[in-house]
């Protein structure tokens, strides 16, 4: 495992406070060319297939990038939220309403900071036709815009994928840079994806690709999978997407990826996952909430190449934070909502434990490379924080072609988990000893494990705690039956060595002659700059 100190704070996108309204946020761009590539200046219909459009990304990465073009009338642009808000797609003019499909498609209105337009088409029989924004589409409501003085050639900021069991609620958006997300059977909107990731957690600001183009594939009737395909552009790279989509009470993606660098990258993301976590069980540096835990996700899986599982809990870190997970053809990773107890949260509106888990299976051999880990500090909830990627060996070079298969899994729990006990909770607090004058200062680290064979084992079995960190003492060690879980509690004590606050790391499983009980838990606790005095 490899980390950095904290650095200066990246930009960051804030997209929970959009979606809990509208379904995501942010701005996809595309840009006006007359290069000979150019998909808008295309009239009728056209030969469309995904080989011929991996041939258009890597046409665009031979030319140098162009900046979007911001054309957004200003009776659109000053629009505030509530106003914005008021926009609807109009139900009877979604893609495919009127014929026998399992999927309809509707599209976002731009405003706000969607100021460029997002081109969509509809793929039939082999050939592309683009559908044409009208005003007509959008109910205004109390918006204020009058949709006669609207451009008839204004675009579309998104869409939003519908599903026959709910045509009154989407199961998947994407809106705003390369950004979507899904939901399974909770229904509930929470963590979100992204297409790709560039200099993702470094000193300097972060690199945000858009999807500047979609395609959708006119489904066959009675057919429960929709194909979607994407262009994505940025200064350094582009790419092109295919999505197969298959809504279950786990929704899952398939996503095929051709990425052709236009110059050197230093840390490209693949199957980037963005997700909240404010405070949790481990810790509550934001303490003036009534409720008892805040957050989309409350740790980070990891199923290694050589079988190994991790369970490393999220953080609010002080100041940025990066950790790096080195790996050989990694099995799968996700961010985990996995506490699914209301009275965790005790939040009846934004209903926490519903939020969705986000799984990534590779499907094909990613080689060597990491699962990067990127915390941000914040103090509002609707601010996306934790951001997860694969970050491969070699860093991509221009004229390369680098292709990715993966699988999404969006629902409650992952398709997959060890056989082994699980870490069901993480509590922290100041170590010693209840009725004893502490000494010296000193941290404990409670880890709480279920499952597995833990309640097969007899009462002389001899459970040890693994424990290992990378600065300090450990004392206080134990391991103890815990009825309300049907598993054991570790629980051990960490005395830093010295007055630093540079991160500790800290890495702990069960072992039961010589053979591990459980899945490993890691950790990163920063000692604070000021200690409680003894």
């Amino acid at each position: 495992m490899k980390t950095n100190a904290p650095v200066p704070a990246m930009n960051r996108r804030n997209f929970l406070q959009a979606l809990s309204l509208l379904g995501l946020a942010a701005t996809p761009l595309f840009s006006r060319s007359a290069d000979a590539f150019d998909l808008l200046h295309t009239a009728g219909t056209q030969p469309f297939d995904y080989a011929w459009l991996k041939g258009q990304a890597r046409a665009r990465a031979d030319h140098a990038y162009r900046a979007p073009e911001e054309r957004l009338p200003a009776s659109v642009q000053q629009l505030d939220w509530d106003q914005y808000q008021a926009i609807r797609y109009r139900p009877d003019h979604a893609l495919w309403a009127k014929q026998k499909r399992l999927f309809e498609v509707r599209f976002f209105h731009m405003g706000r900071s969607f100021k460029t337009p997002v081109r969509m088409y509809e793929v039939a029989d082999g050939r592309a036709s683009e559908i044409k924004y009208d005003p007509a589409m959008f109910d205004y409501g109390s918006s204020g815009l009058q949709h006669m003085q609207l451009p008839g050639d204004l675009g579309f900021a998104g869409f939003q994928l519908y599903y026959h069991t709910d045509f009154k609620r989407d199961l998947t958006a994407f809106l705003g840079a390369s950004y979507f997300r899904a939901v399974g059977a909770e229904m509930q909107y929470g963590i979100s994806a992204r297409g790709l990731a560039v200099d993702c957690g470094m000193a300097r600001p972060e690199e945000f690709p858009d999807f500047t183009a979609f395609w959708f594939e006119r489904p066959q009737p009675g057919s429960d999978l929709v194909t979607i395909y994407a262009l994505l552009d940025s200064p350094s790279i582009a790419g092109a997407y295919r999505f197969v989509i298959q809504p279950s009470a786990r929704l899952i993606m398939d996503v095929d990826a051709a990425l052709y660098p236009r110059k050197p990258i230093e840390r490209l993301g693949i199957a980037p996952l963005t997700s909240m976590f404010l405070y949790g069980e481990n810790e509550n540096r934001v303490n003036d909430d009534w409720r008892p835990e805040i957050h989309d996700s409350d740790g980070l899986a990891i199923w290694r190449g050589n079988g190994e599982w991790i369970w490393r809990p999220l953080t609010n870190p002080t100041g940025l934070r990066f950790n790096a997970y080195i790996d050989d053809s990694p099995r799968g990773f996700g961010l985990i909502q996995r506490d699914r107890a209301f009275d965790h949260y005790q939040d009846d509106g934004a209903f926490y434990e519903r939020r969705p888990s986000l799984w990534v299976e590779p499907r094909s051999n990613w080689g060597k490379g990491s699962i990067q880990l990127v915390e941000l500090p914040t103090t509002d909830e609707t601010a996306d924080n934790i951001v997860a990627f694969w970050n491969p060996d070699s860093p991509p070079q221009p004229g390369q072609e680098l292709l990715f298969a993966y699988r999404l899994y969006w629902g409650d729990l992952p398709p997959v988990t060890t056989p082994l006990a699980q870490v069901v909770a993480t509590r922290t607090g100041l170590g010693g000893i209840v009725g004893q004058k502490r000494k010296y200062f000193s941290w404990r680290f409670v880890v709480d494990f279920a499952g597995g064979n833990l309640a097969m084992l007899g009462k002389g079995s001899k459970v040890e705690p693994v424990i290992t960190v990378s600065r300090g003492t450990v004392e206080i060690t134990s391991v103890r039956p815990l009825a309300s879980v049907n598993g054991l509690r570790a629980m051990f004590d960490l005395k830093p060595e010295d007055i630093s606050t540079a991160p500790i790391n800290l890495r702990l499983y069960l072992s039961l002659d010589g053979q591990p009980l459980s899945e490993t838990w890691l950790y990163q606790w920063t000692p604070p700059k000021i200690r409680p005095e003894i």
